[in-house]
């Protein structure tokens, strides 16, 4: 499940976590928000940004590949 949590401090500073999202497409699902919010001061990323997207049919192409009927 693909979450955005805001959290809005009393200074005005917005915290943005963004979670269930794999890979660098963060940035492209929260780049319309942060050009309304200002300007980003910094960013952290998580280990789901450096995850690899699992592709089911790749999978299955890479073990028929590697198995023999032979």
């Amino acid at each position: 499940m693909e979450t955005l949590e805001f959290l809005i401090y009393p200074d005005g500073r917005v915290k943005e976590v963004v979670t269930g999202i794999v890979g660098a497409s963060c940035a492209e699902v929260t780049a319309a928000i942060e050009a309304q919010l200002g300007q980003v001061m910094a960013q952290e990323t998580t280990a789901e940004y450096y995850a690899q997207a699992t592709n089911p049919v790749a999978s299955q192409v890479s073990s028929m590949a590697t198995t023999s009927d032979w």
